[in-house]
C-alpha cells in the first residue's frame, strides 16, 4: 500500500470520524473473499499530513472477491456509484481497487492477493525476487514490497487471524534477502555508472539521469537490506536511506545534489558521475560478502551470469 499507488486526485483534504476507519474495515471484511484490511502508507507509519489519503490493504483470495459487494458498499460510502476495478486492472503490481471521497476524506482501497504476498515472502526468505515496471513506480517494484507493506501496516480487520500471522512471518527482513539485494546493488550500480559515462561523452543528459535514478535507488535499498528495514516506495527513499545508521554521511544531500546538474555538457555530467562513483563506492564497500549466493545471481565482469533475473512482468503468481 505505497502511498496514492494511482495517481494524485484533487477532492478531499480532511479526516474521517473518529471510529469511522474501523468500521468501514469490518465492512470490507465481511466481503466475500476479503481476508482481512490493513491500513498502510503515511498513517500506519505516522508520518501522514493533513488530508493525507488513507490506504487501505484489501487483501483476498484470488478469484473469491465479491466486487460487485464493494462496489455496492462503495457507493453506500460515499452516497454515490464508485468505480471499482477488478482484479489485475491496475496492473501486474498495483493490481486493483478503487478511490473515494468519503466526506472531506480520500480512501484508497487497494488490492493484495493474499496466496502472491505469501508466495514472495516463501521466496524471500531463500534470497529471491522479481521486480516489475509499474505506471507511477519509476524505479519498479520489488517483490518484497509486498511484505514490506505489510510489515510495515496496522491490521484493522481480520476476523480469522490469517493476516496477522502473514504479518507475524514478513515482520523481519530475511537475512538471505539481504544478501541478495546488496550482492545485487554489487554489481547493478557500477554497471549503470559504468553506462552513464557513455551517454555524458555524448551531453545525453537525460540518459545519464535515468542511469542516476537506478543507481541510487539501488543503493537505497542495498542501506535498508543492510539495515533489516523495509523500503516499499520511491518516494522519500533517499531520505529514509540516509536516516539509516548505516548510511555514510550526508546521505541524502549528496544523494539529492547528484540530480541538480550544473549543465548538460559532457564535463558537468562527467563531474556528476565522479561525485555518483565516490557515493557508490562508501555504500558499497561495507556490502555483505557474497557467500552462499545463488550461482544465477554472481556477476561475471560486472554482469550477472543470468541477465534479467529479477525481470519485470507478470510471473504467474
Amino acid at each position: 500500500m505505497t502511498d496514492n499507488d494511482e495517481g494524485v486526485r484533487e477532492s478531499g483534504d480532511g479526516e474521517l470520524a473518529p471510529g469511522e476507519l474501523e468500521r468501514i474495515a469490518e465492512r470490507l471484511a465481511r466481503v466475500a473473499g476479503v481476508v482481512g484490511v490493513c491500513l498502510g502508507g503515511s498513517r500506519a507509519r505516522g508520518a501522514h499530513g493533513p488530508g493525507s489519503d488513507y490506504d487501505l490493504g484489501l487483501y483476498y483470495r484470488p478469484g473469491e472477491l465479491d466486487t460487485g459487494a464493494l462496489r455496492e458498499t462503495a457507493a453506500e460510502l460515499c452516497g454515490r456509484p464508485v468505480e471499482v476495478s477488478e482484479p489485475g486492472d491496475w496492473g501486474p503490481w498495483v493490481d486493483g481497487g478503487a478511490w473515494l471521497d468519503i466526506g472531506p476524506a480520500r480512501v484508497d482501497w487497494l488490492y493484495r492477493d493474499v496466496r502472491r504476498v505469501r508466495h514472495y515472502a516463501a521466496e524471500a526468505r531463500h534470497g529471491r525476487y522479481v521486480s516489475g515496471q509499474q505506471a507511477g513506480h519509476p524505479y519498479g517494484v520489488p517483490s518484497y514490497a509486498y511484505l514490506g507493506e505489510l510489515a510495515l501496516a496496522r491490521v484493522l480487520a481480520d476476523p480469522d487471524g490469517e493476516l496477522a500471522a502473514l504479518r507475524g512471518e514478513v515482520a523481519q527482513f530475511p537475512a538471505e534477502l539481504a544478501r541478495t539485494v546488496e550482492t545485487d546493488a554489487g554489481w547493478e550500480v557500477p554497471f549503470a555508472l559504468a553506462n552513464a559515462r557513455k551517454g555524458a561523452k555524448r551531453g545525453d543528459a537525460g540518459y545519464v539521469a535515468g542511469c542516476l535514478f537506478r543507481a541510487v535507488g539501488l543503493l537505497a535499498h542495498a542501506l535498508h537490506a543492510r539495515a533489516g528495514q523495509w523500503l516499499v516506495n520511491e518516494k522519500g527513499a533517499i531520505a529514509e536511506a540516509g536516516r539509516l545508521p548505516c548510511a555514510p554521511p550526508e546521505f541524502e544531500l549528496r544523494a539529492q545534489r547528484l540530480f541538480a546538474f550544473g549543465g548538460t555538457d559532457p564535463e558537468s555530467l562527467a563531474a556528476v558521475l565522479d561525485a555518483a562513483d565516490g557515493l557508490a563506492a562508501e555504500v558499497l564497500a561495507d556490502r555483505a560478502p557474497a557467500e552462499g549466493v545463488p550461482a544465477d545471481r554472481v556477476p561475471v565482469d560486472g554482469v550477472p551470469a543470468v541477465r534479467g533475473a529479477n525481470g519485470g512482468g507478470r510471473d504467474g503468481h
